[in-house]
């Protein structure tokens, strides 16, 4: 028997814009590009509750792992996320909420994703999350949302996805997982624009005092010396954290700048300038790169760059969104 929500087929599903080749950052984080597809096929547009990417800072050894907050799903869509208690294997709970109507984040093991193929599939054991949407438990199948895509699983992958077999060390711990109830979705709301306006200024108020890419280009430029004696593998962790986030980010934001200004809101200035942001950060991250293979690189252009556009874009949203 086959549990689903969403119907669709993996073959003719097309990802968000937000996930379009030509974007600098093809993929932000596998939490926030899953919440982006699943948005996406729900009907709702997740650049309406994109406004969480004005807060984002530097948190002292890496770039905030920015999120969907659930108080924003709440607010902007009425979608509820709340922790699931996980007390049965996690295949079961996932078979009961699809049949309620739910969906359900999970935390997996890359190892069993074939869309990770090249990267983690087959080769190292990642927590990721997906969100499911489809369980054919009797011919061991899973459809799921994944990064920046729909996919679908089977065979050997779901025997370990959900260690049916029992090979997992008893001391694992179970998974992290919440719950996603969509009943109470609010579709066609015509105070959107006004609740997205309402966010932003939520958000430009919590944004960081001060300038968080100078702190981010001094621990860098500290790490420099540690980060030329690593391997490369160590290089994409440390990247992921400091370039992608905050680069990844700042694109985001701009997007969702835009987004308000294509609903007659102000502010829309500001989007060129957080794509310099995240623009330059690509670019500190090859240079990173070239760091590891031993090789001088000058960061100084390139921090400045992103310096000032950062704080050309807060003036900006300060002037339209500052309480």
């Amino acid at each position: 028997m086959t549990t689903q929500l969403l119907p669709m087929d993996v073959a003719s599903y097309e990802p968000h814009p937000l996930h379009a080749t030509e974007r600098t950052w093809t993929e932000t984080n596998c939490y926030v590009d899953l919440w982006i597809e699943v948005l996406h096929s729900l009907g709702l547009d997740p650049l309406a509750a994109a406004a969480f990417t004005l807060s984002t800072d530097f948190e002292g050894d890496q770039w905030t792992f920015f999120k969907f907050p659930p108080e924003d799903l709440r607010f902007m869509f009425g979608i509820e996320v709340a922790e699931m208690n996980i007390w049965r294997p996690v295949v079961d709970h996932i078979e009961e909420q699809l049949s309620l109507g739910r969906l359900l984040t999970v935390e997996a093991d890359a190892w069993y994703l074939p869309d990770t193929y090249g990267v983690s599939y087959g080769m190292v054991r990642t927590k990721t999350t997906i969100v499911p949407r489809m369980l054919d438990r009797g011919g061991r199948r899973l459809g799921y949302f994944h990064n920046a895509g729909y996919y679908e699983l089977s065979g050997d992958d779901f025997t370990g996805l959900f260690d049916l077999e029992g090979e997992r060390d008893a001391a694992v711990l179970p998974p992290y997982v919440e719950t996603v109830r969509v009943d109470r979705i609010i579709r066609g709301d015509p105070d959107l624009v006004g609740k997205a306006v309402e966010l932003a200024r939520i958000h430009v108020e919590r944004r960081p005092d001060t300038n968080p890419i100078g702190r981010l280009q001094a621990r860098i430029q500290s790490d420099l010396p540690w980060l030329a004696r690593q391997e490369l593998e160590v290089f994409h962790l440390y990247a992921f954290g400091t370039c992608r986030q905050c680069g990844a980010s700042a694109e985001l934001a701009a997007s969702f700048v835009e987004w308000l200004a294509s609903h007659g809101m102000g502010g829309g200035d500001a989007a060129a300038n957080l794509r310099v942001v995240a623009e330059r950060a690509k670019t500190l991250q090859f240079a990173l790169a070239r760091v590891v293979r031993g090789r001088d690189v000058d960061l100084d252009s390139v921090f400045d760059d992103m310096r000032r556009a950062w704080e050309l874009a807060m003036i900006e949203l300060d002037l339209h969104y500052a309480r």
